[in-house]
């Protein structure tokens, strides 16, 4: 049974945040609310974590994972990014946007996409997603919490609690985020392509 933590939106009670955190290092499965919806997210190590997530959301190993990073130094660590591309991102950021980007040796093999050696990072513009990450001190291995055949990503902490009590360890509810997933942008060519219009704005890489 999923434990869980109704967390302040504005002002996120620290003892929560510590025991959250305390439970990803511990190898918890968590659904967590974004600046677009809610995700799935476990520790960045944690293969039992990426396989949970890939049974619940029925993915193949092609899927690309993102590591919910705080700020742009601690992405900086797990992808590698040239001059134009850094300024692309960095503008971006913290925002409702995924980039996928060539991965450093910092991330986990099983992490990479099969072929291109790359992996989906972004920073979130969310009170109690950043205060998590600051507790955490590493990035979230994380997806979007959209089920099976279903249009729409789950946002409401009850309905998540309700329909993943035994597949998830945690659900930190903080209200309704959305329903609209990232803008997903993958720079791994060299140049911006659009993969997935999202939340964020999409013409500032068009």
């Amino acid at each position: 049974m999923a434990k869980y933590f109704d967390v302040h939106p504005d002002n996120p009670q620290p003892r929560s945040i510590a025991q959250i955190a305390d439970a990803v290092r511990s190898e918890a499965l968590i659904a967590y609310p974004t600046d677009s919806c809610y995700a799935l997210g476990c520790r960045l190590g944690s293969r039992d974590g990426m396989d949970r997530i890939r049974a619940i959301r029925r993915l193949d190993d092609r899927h690309h994972f993102t590591l919910m990073c705080r700020d742009f130094a601690q992405l900086g660590q797990f992808v590698r990014v040239d001059n134009d591309v850094f300024r692309a991102v960095k503008a971006s950021t913290p925002g409702s946007y995924t980039f996928i980007l060539p991965a450093t040796r910092e991330v986990p093999r099983k992490l990479l996409h099969p072929r291109k050696k790359t992996v989906g990072v972004r920073i979130p513009d969310h009170v109690v997603t950043q205060a998590l990450l600051a507790e955490l001190g590493e990035p979230l291995l994380s997806s979007t919490l959209l089920l099976p055949d279903e249009a729409e990503p789950l946002t409401q902490g009850w309905e998540i609690k309700d329909r993943l009590d035994h597949a998830v360890d945690a659900v930190v509810d903080s209200g309704e985020c959305g329903t609209e997933p990232t803008t997903v942008v993958d720079f791994s060519g060299g140049e911006a392509e659009i993969v997935r219009r999202g939340a964020g704005d999409p013409s500032r890489f068009e």
